[in-house]
């Protein structure tokens, strides 16, 4: 990627010149396939769930209405086209179990960059091998939460390795309209990923010739010991366009950002001009959000900037509340408490901004520490380092009652007229009832984080997540396996009643961007 020149992009003053990103073909049915291959290494969760919460908290403090900052995005992280996406997935007895699980990975990443919902992308997955098993049609899940979980389920079937006749029950079966397939037309895509490990014990040349003629595009993806020719029979043509070769899974998250981004409808539109910011237009994938220079605080219409005088930053009470139940287990609850202190390096903590708290629950509730006991971030970090794992049930509803009666009372620490968080991480189902505390903490004008790992519960986790729902709750399939959630949120609130006290947004934009480079590395 490369920045255009500055006479050709439309960021002015401060904004940063963004890669220009490549106009993607979005007409037509698309069909692409991987094959599986040991891969080593694997993503860390923690880094990314909680980059996503420690840039939902910067933002909280220092954007809507920002002196330098960026407001009311123009869009999604990624306007997809509607697509009806279907995964059809080789277990045969070839692929070990652990190749299996990359490839769910796989296909949780791809889902991740897409926008769900039936009125946009919708999903299925078909698993494969001497026999053909439907695991969950298009119409089967409507929220990304839950075809995440539904992935996470999926077992192989351990025997042979029938692609031809994967994709020929795709064609047939996947995309009819008893399965939830839209009527064809211009407006959205048909997407088949069919992933395999090798040569085929069926035909496909003339299954992808019938699939090419019927207006498929077919992507194959190849992953180690490949058959490339199997790989050049299914693709469509320009090969070069729609083949790709990988040696093995650790690098296929590569291949994961490509088919991202090319499902996106647009790449670039401060790049393109298509936008109306009055000073700075900052580009995201399909959309932009406009900015003003320092100094200058972007008005209520999003696009027009008014000069103003800096000030000192924003005031937060932020109490953290971890599930510390034995399924979490020793290892992961050590990361929790590592990325809790990466999103504290992030704070301005002192008594005028922010002040951080952190209780612990399982099948009771322990305050670790309460909110103001700590005044700078190196003693809040080595609380945290000092707290010991509870190991026991899983009590969610009493700790969100103990959150609301003691955690963000005046006589822990709480301020009064200070904008109050709560940052709920649990993994697995509560053994209480929660909807009348997640409810009461809601009423009460806290803002609520969800974050869910395993076996968390979507339905629980949208309970305590405040609205909009979609942008307070998030869920990964476990500790190891996440992408990117940052890119997510898109909340834009600053706390202050004058915006212009809200600090510079181009130095939180330089120290959030290190710090999330430096948690990926």
């Amino acid at each position: 990627p490369r920045c255009l020149p500055p006479a050709l992009h439309t960021c002015q003053g401060l904004a940063p010149c963004l890669p220009e990103q490549g106009q993607v073909n979005t007409s037509g049915p698309r069909l692409l396939l991987a094959t599986l291959h040991p891969a080593s290494g694997s993503s860390t969760a923690m880094d990314r769930i909680f980059s996503a919460l420690l840039l939902s908290l910067l933002l909280l403090l220092q954007s809507d209405g920002v002196c330098g900052a960026p407001q009311q995005p123009r869009g999604t992280l990624c306007r997809t086209k509607p697509t009806d996406l279907v995964f059809v997935i080789d277990s045969s007895r070839s692929v070990r179990p652990h190749e299996f699980e990359k490839v769910k990975v796989f296909m949780s990443r791809v889902i991740e960059g897409l926008d769900v919902g039936p009125n946009s992308t919708r999903v299925g997955v078909i698993n494969y091998a001497s026999a053909v098993k439907n695991e969950f049609s298009l119409k089967t899940y409507q929220t990304k939460a839950g075809l995440l979980q539904a992935v996470r389920r999926i077992e192989p079937l351990s025997t042979g390795t029938m692609t031809g006749l994967a994709i020929q029950f795709a064609i047939s079966r996947a995309f009819s309209d008893s399965e939830g397939s839209r009527v064809r037309s211009p407006n959205f895509n048909k997407v088949a990923i069919v992933v395999t490990d090798g040569r085929p014990q069926d035909g496909v040349q003339d299954v992808s010739a019938r699939a090419r003629a019927a207006g498929i595009e077919i992507f194959a993806i190849g992953v180690g010991r490949v058959d490339m020719h199997t790989l050049r029979q299914i693709a469509s043509e320009p090969l070069d366009d729609h083949v790709d070769y990988v040696e093995s899974y650790s690098v296929i998250e590569k291949l994961t950002h490509k088919f991202q981004e090319a499902f996106c409808v647009v790449s670039d539109l401060c790049a393109t001009g298509d936008h109306d910011c009055e000073q700075i237009c900052i580009s995201t994938p399909g959309a932009y959000k406009c900015a003003c220079k320092e100094g200058f605080t972007l008005n209520s219409d999003g696009k027009t900037c008014s000069a103003c005088s800096g000030g000192s930053g924003s005031a937060l009470d932020l109490v953290f509340l971890i599930d510390g139940s034995k399924s979490v287990r020793p290892e992961n609850f050590e990361l929790v408490k590592k990325f809790i202190n990466q999103i504290v390096d992030s704070l301005e903590v002192s008594d005028k901004q922010a002040q951080v708290g952190l209780v612990q629950y399982s099948s009771s509730v322990r305050q670790e520490f309460p909110l103001g006991q700590f005044k700078n971030k190196k003693d809040i970090k080595a609380a945290v380092k000092k707290m010991a794992y509870m190991e026991k049930g899983t009590m969610t509803g009493q700790a969100l009652k103990y959150l609301i009666d003691s955690s963000f009372s005046i006589i822990n620490g709480a301020r009064p007229g200070v904008p109050k968080v709560g940052i709920v991480f649990t993994d697995g189902r509560s053994q209480d009832y929660i909807t009348d505390a997640a409810k009461k903490a809601k009423d009460l004008g806290f803002r609520m984080f969800a974050v869910g790992v395993g076996n968390a519960v979507e339905d629980e986790l949208r309970e305590i997540a405040s609205e909009p729902v979609a942008e307070h709750y998030f869920y990964t399939a476990d500790f190891r396996t996440i992408s990117k959630i940052g890119k997510k949120l898109q909340m834009k609130i600053c706390i202050e009643e004058d915006p212009c006290e809200c600090k510079s947004i181009v130095k939180f934009q330089t120290k959030v961007e290190d710090l999330i480079n430096s948690l990926q590395q």
